[in-house]
């Protein structure tokens, strides 16, 4: 039989307002989408930037290795495109309001991403810690119709998942081998960082980003403006793992010599930083750390501008 000629056997229509749902709901999933992958895209941005900046003591750059032989700028890259995936995904689960239980698979798996990209090297694993957990702030603010602030991404973080992250530190302390290091030195880490709410990026890395921008100069200055303060400032357990204590004490001395003499206000900073450079490879030393929370600064200060 066929239902056309028969009105009353035709199936009904959707309601208007139920069809308008549905429209309001795909507009609102392709605007999360959009949201998401222009997050991930700073996220990745932020990583290749810093991978870029030179002279940078002690760490992989596209001009040299730094105090590793084991990874270039080469390996970088690989784990950088292996992880485009992983940042959409934790923006998604924060929009979501997903638990930090979730979060951390995000970022177990793509921590096994990078390795499987770098042939079992770790060159983003504090990254994915940190830099993850920003895009997850930031989503769960878009989500919510909050501002993008760094008050606002930095309030989310601590009351979403401050209490699981405290947690998440406890647990972590016999397993990781960061907490084991921070434990042996007596020095705080990346999971007690976390849980505090990133004091070290939030009060002093983006501060002194924003100092030097607004001073005049360029980004390329407020970089290393922002990682010597960081290493200055820190405990890198990177540092303290290559170098023991006294390692990590040359590190911040280095870097308060640097600062003293003026940064990159002063007019011969890049010789003076690429003598810290040759220093810090000559000790095998490499600000790890500082890195990681220098990308952080790099994420931050572009989701401000996000909208």
């Amino acid at each position: 039989m066929n239902s056309c000629a028969h009105p009353d056997l035709r199936r009904p229509e959707p309601a208007p307002s139920r069809r308008r749902q549905y429209a309001l709901q795909r507009q609102s999933m392709r605007a999360q989408r959009v949201f998401c992958v222009a997050v991930a895209r700073l996220a990745l941005r932020s990583l290749y930037r810093e991978l870029q900046l030179y002279p940078k003591p002690g760490l992989v750059s596209l001009v040299d290795t730094g105090s590793h032989t084991d990874m270039d700028a080469t390996t970088f890259m690989r784990s950088l495109f292996a992880l485009r995936h992983y940042f959409i995904r934790i923006t998604q689960a924060g929009i979501d309001g997903a638990e930090f239980a979730v979060l951390r698979q995000l970022g177990i798996d793509a921590e096994q991403t990078m390795l499987r990209a770098t042939a079992g090297i770790n060159t983003h694993r504090g990254a994915i810690f940190s830099l993850g957990l920003l895009c997850a702030s930031a989503g769960y603010c878009h989500g919510r119709g909050i501002s993008l602030s760094a008050a606002a991404i930095r309030a989310t973080l601590l009351i979403q998942w401050g209490d699981a992250l405290s947690r998440h530190m406890q647990e972590a302390a016999s397993t990781s081998h960061g907490k084991q290091v921070a434990q042996h030195y007596a020095v705080s880490g990346a999971a007690e960082e976390a849980a505090l709410g990133f004091p070290s990026l939030f009060e002093l890395a983006l501060p002194r980003f924003l100092q030097t921008l607004n001073a005049g100069r360029g980004y390329e200055s407020a970089a290393i403006d922002t990682l010597f303060a960081l290493m200055a400032h820190i405990s890198d357990t990177n540092t303290y793992h290559r170098g023991g204590l006294d390692g990590a004490e040359k590190v911040k001395n280095w870097a308060r010599q640097f600062l003293d003499a003026g940064g990159s206000a002063a007019e011969n900073w890049r010789e003076h930083a690429i003598s810290c450079h040759m220093a810090f490879i000559r000790d095998k030393l490499s600000p790890g750390g500082a890195a990681d929370l220098l990308a952080a600064t790099y994420l931050l200060h572009g989701l401000s501008y996000l909208r």
